[in-house]
């Protein structure tokens, strides 16, 4: 399991001259996280840390979910579940060295979750396929305040959508980071889609395989 070191919360002064880079203790994260405790106990419900920094908010977010995916759900449904908790946490990191930090963090969370608990686990699993993808989808390398990515392109997220019918059937939709600051109404987010992209429904353990809709 992931474990924070609350005592490092500078990795060093030029790091902190130049990007203003000062970790959250754990300890604050948590008094943070208890402030909307109630949006923790849905497991769909949506969260974006724009300064993910190596990851000590969405690790702590994950947990949560984790923990009532657990207390709440039969056993048979972690897996599933699991993954629509990852689908629900975006992250946003300035500095490469981070980003990395963070998913890599993440996954490890996640992994442990499954193995601790007596479930067969290996990247050539389709649960862990399918997390990895998840991760490496919503945790980007990029600048929240410019909205582009390190490549200097509009930073790409997508919704992962639950279908109703089918709860354990996910939709796709891409969409640009920029859009959430956009001034149309929610009814129009989607106009503002990364590239005319539409993914067939799909089983959330079989999100990695991206099929596209018409392809």
């Amino acid at each position: 399991m992931w474990a924070i070191d609350q005592e490092v919360l500078v990795k060093s002064r030029a790091r902190v001259k130049a990007h203003g880079e000062v970790f959250t203790p754990r300890s604050m994260v948590d008094q943070m996280l208890d402030l909307v405790s109630e949006d923790l106990q849905f497991v769909d419900k949506t969260f974006l840390e724009p300064a993910a920094g190596d990851g000590n908010f969405l690790i702590a977010i994950l947990q949560r979910k984790l923990r009532l995916i657990e207390r709440r759900l039969a056993k048979d449904l972690w897996g599933r579940e699991s993954l629509f908790a990852l689908a629900s946490i975006y992250g946003i990191e300035l500095l490469e060295d981070n980003h990395q930090d963070a998913k890599a963090a993440m996954l490890e969370e996640f992994a442990h979750f499954h193995t601790s608990r007596d479930v067969f686990l290996s990247p050539d699993t389709d649960l862990m396929r399918a997390a990895t993808f998840l991760v490496n989808s919503n945790i980007v390398c990029g600048n929240t305040l410019t909205g582009l990515d390190w490549l200097g392109e509009e930073i790409a997220l997508s919704w992962w959508i639950r279908d109703e019918s089918d709860p354990g059937m996910v939709v796709r939709e891409p969409f640009t980071f920029n859009s959430l600051r956009a001034s149309a109404p929610a009814p129009d987010l989607f106009d503002y889609l990364v590239e005319p992209v539409r993914y067939v429904s799909c089983r959330i353990d079989h999100v990695h395989e991206e099929v596209r809709a018409g392809g």
